[in-house]
């Protein structure tokens, strides 16, 4: 029963700290990648996982303290949630790291691949959902 015990605490423990890591390349610049990844009026027409949801609306104060709120709504408006982060470096062009609302961290950054862009993401795994339906999310 204890050695039970003992290993679900460390699978919760390991699932707490379990991180994702995604990455795209993108036939732009850093300086087009970097406008559409942190513009509002551009992160409405993608951040959002799949084709039956959309970005109602975002707001951005692009600077280390700033808040981050995006509204994402199923089109048949069954569901909706605000994600919420605060950022906690921003590098122009480079890279931004954001703490979510409820605590997990976040970094992605931008490398410059002459006329393409690399963009990693890593973020903490929240607990709810399966880490392959995150990770392509």
């Amino acid at each position: 029963m204890l050695q039970q015990l003992i290993a679900e605490a460390e699978g919760i423990l390991k699932m707490a700290h379990a991180k994702i890591e995604i990455e795209t390349t993108v036939s732009a610049s850093p300086q087009k990648v970097w406008e559409a990844w942190t513009h509002p009026a551009h992160i409405t027409k993608w951040n959002f996982a799949v084709d039956d949801w959309h970005c109602l609306k975002a707001s951005s104060e692009l600077r280390a303290g700033g808040k981050y709120v995006a509204r994402m709504e199923a089109k048949d408006g069954s569901f909706g949630f605000d994600f919420e982060a605060i950022y906690d470096e921003v590098i122009d062009q480079k890279k931004v790291t954001y703490t979510m609302s409820d605590g997990r961290k976040a970094s992605t950054s931008f490398e410059s691949l002459g006329d393409k862009t690399k963009v990693t993401t890593v973020f903490d795994a929240e607990e709810q959902n399966p880490e392959e339906m995150q990770r392509n999310g």
